[in-house]
């Protein structure tokens, strides 16, 4: 969740001092930040990641930011696969960094220097030729397109002509719409499902659910509702935002069950949202972990879903 939705804090320093000297071994060994041979992808995916360099020359950032936005001032993909190979990763999608507004081009970069290894969900502006740009993304490997719910009107936000021209080009194309959004703005994207139903949908992080510290039941009836519509599936994500926001995180299990039992782990995908899962008392592993071996509900086939065949499926067929 990034900063502009007021759920993270810094990454601590002794985290990303380990996290830099492992990327710096990792660079050290060869080119590749896989190790030497690109072949080799049977490891977990995680489904969703921000990254960005402190090069803000090359790379610079939106108007509305400044450099003290950028917290941690460095996430580059040598800092995020110190934190990612140790636990068994060895692909990830990469979401569009806010940072950058609808300039996709860090992203872009790293996806094109690791082929293969590194999917993309784009950020665009809906009332600028959407389909066009949408259709030269999936060309340089974008597989989706975030859209941001923010403070708008829950009733508003998905109805602009821009908006249902992505949906539409999104199910033609064959990628993913991939809302941001809190609980209150379900009801408008399961009206989009209906409107769209061709279109591949993934809701980031539980829609939110239960970044009060709450889980409320009508919210999870409400983000279960969208299992209705086959193309729909979710994240299960940003483990450290939400419930009593502390390791092991066992006490999102019920959440997740309720998910599996929803949508089957066929339609869920495990995710870390670094770099802020890797902040304060929070691990990558701790994240995956909770999936890979602490809820004793999930099956062995569900766990292969949920940490790599459905991304696979989503974000690199």
């Amino acid at each position: 969740m990034q900063k502009s939705t007021g759920y993270e804090s810094l990454v601590s320093r002794r985290d990303m001092l380990k996290a830099t000297t492992a990327a710096a071994a990792v660079t050290m060994t060869g080119t590749s930040l896989f190790g030497k041979s690109d072949s080799n992808t049977s490891g977990f995916i995680d489904a969703h990641v921000h990254v960005w360099t402190p090069d803000t020359s090359k790379y610079p950032l939106k108007s509305s930011y400044s450099k003290d936005d950028m917290q941690p001032p460095s996430f580059t993909p040598e800092e995020l696969m110190a934190h990612a190979s140790p636990s068994g990763v060895d692909r990830i999608v990469l979401i569009q960094m806010s940072f950058y507004g609808y300039d996709n081009s860090y992203m872009l970069h790293v996806m094109d220097a690791n082929p293969g290894r590194f999917s993309g969900v784009a950020v665009i502006d809906p009332e600028d030729k959407p389909v066009a740009t949408m259709k030269a993304l999936k060309k340089k490997g974008v597989r989706g397109f975030r859209i941001v719910a923010g403070k708008q009107d829950p009733n508003e936000w998905l109805k602009s002509k821009g908006m249902r021209a992505m949906w539409r080009c999104a199910a033609d194309e064959d990628m993913a719409m991939c809302p941001l959004m809190n609980p209150e703005y379900i009801p408008s994207v399961a009206a989009m499902c209906r409107k769209f139903p061709e279109t591949t949908v993934v809701v980031d992080h539980f829609a939110r659910i239960g970044i009060s510290g709450e889980v409320k039941e009508s919210d999870l009836d409400a983000l279960c509702q969208l299992a209705d519509h086959k193309k729909t599936y979710v994240k299960t994500s940003a483990f450290y935002a939400l419930g009593k926001k502390s390791p092991p995180y066992t006490d999102l299990g019920p959440m997740i069950r309720r998910c599996r039992d929803a949508f089957g782990a066929d339609r869920l995908m495990w995710a870390s949202d670094c770099p802020y899962q890797v902040q304060e008392n929070h691990t990558y592993a701790a994240s995956i972990d909770l999936v890979r071996e602490k809820l004793d509900f999930l099956s062995d086939e569900d766990r292969k879903w949920m940490l790599r065949g459905t991304a696979e499926k989503v974000f690199f067929s």
